[in-house]
C-alpha cells in the first residue's frame, strides 16, 4: 500500500520554513483586509465598511458624480471644512466650468488632495492636477470601470492562485479524512473565482454585492482554516503515517 508524507515525516528545518511562510501569508492577509477597508469604507457617507459601500464601489452611485461621491464618501475627511466640500459640490452641480474651477476648486484640491492625486505620487488614484482631469470625474458615478476590473482580476487570479497553491501544498500534509481535506483545499479557489465573477455582475445587478462579500469572506475563512490546522498539526499533533485513505 502506498504511503503519503505527513507532518510527522518532515524535518524540523522544513517545518520552520513552512511555518514562516504561513505566518507571512497570515500577516499579508491582515493587511489585505485593511486595504479593502480603507479603499471601500465610507462610500455611502457613513463611517465603517458596509455592503452598501461595496455596492457603490462596483455599481456606482448613479445619482452622484464620481468626484461628488468621493467627496461625501471616502475622501470626506481630507477636506478642512464643510464649506470646502460644499464649494466643490456646488461647482459640480452648477456645470463644472473652468472659471469656477480656477477660482474656487483648484486651490482646495491643491491644498488637500494633490499630494496623492498626482502622477508623481505613483498611487493608483485619479489625477486632480488639471481642469481636464478633474472634469472627467464630474460625470455620473458608474463604479469601477471594466478596464480597472480586468487589471485587478488578472493580478488577483495570478497572485492569489499561487498563494493558495502553496498553502494548500502544506495543508495536504495534515491528518484528516480525505474528503474533508479535498473540500477544504478546493473551497478558496472556488471562492476567489466567485468573488471576481461577482464584481462584474455587480456592475449590472447591484444586489450581487452580497455575493462579493460572501465569497471574499469564504475565501478568507477557508485560507485561515488551512493555515491554523497546518500550524497546529505541524508542531503539536504527533501522528503516524497513514495509508492511501488519507491521501
Amino acid at each position: 500500500m502506498r504511503h503519503y508524507r505527513r507532518f510527522s515525516d518532515t524535518s524540523t528545518s522544513e517545518k520552520i520554513l513552512d511555518s514562516m511562510f504561513l505566518l507571512m501569508i497570515g500577516i499579508a492577509y491582515f493587511f489585505a483586509i485593511l486595504q479593502t477597508y480603507y479603499t471601500h469604507q465610507g462610500r455611502d457617507g457613513k463611517p465603517g465598511l458596509s455592503v452598501q459601500d461595496v455596492m457603490i464601489a462596483y455599481y456606482g452611485k448613479h445619482e452622484q458624480t464620481r468626484l461628488g461621491a468621493a467627496i461625501v464618501g471616502p475622501m470626506a475627511g481630507n477636506f478642512p471644512s464643510e464649506k470646502a466640500k460644499q464649494d466643490v459640490l456646488d461647482w459640480i452641480e452648477n456645470g463644472s466650468s473652468e472659471e469656477g474651477y480656477r477660482a474656487k476648486v483648484k486651490p482646495i484640491l491643491d491644498r488637500n488632495c494633490i499630494m496623492c492625486h498626482s502622477q508623481e505620487s505613483g498611487m493608483p488614484v485619479p489625477s486632480l492636477e488639471t481642469y481636464d482631469s478633474v472634469k472627467t470625474l464630474t460625470k455620473v458615478d458608474t463604479g469601477a470601470s471594466i478596464q480597472t476590473l480586468v487589471r485587478v482580476s488578472h493580478i488577483h487570479l495570478f497572485g492569489i492562485g499561487f498563494i493558495l497553491f502553496l498553502v494548500g501544498r502544506i495543508f495536504i500534509l495534515c491528518e484528516m479524512p480525505i474528503l474533508w481535506k479535498r473540500v477544504i483545499v478546493v473551497i478558496p479557489f472556488v471562492a476567489i473565482m466567485l468573488d471576481i465573477m461577482a464584481w462584474y455582475i455587480t456592475k449590472v445587478v447591484p444586489g450581487f454585492a452580497y455575493v462579493v462579500v460572501f465569497a471574499g469572506g469564504l475565501m478568507g475563512i477557508s485560507l485561515w482554516v488551512q493555515i491554523l490546522l497546518s500550524g497546529y498539526q505541524m508542531w503539536f499533533l504527533k501522528g503516524e503515517k497513514k495509508g492511501e485513505k488519507n491521501g
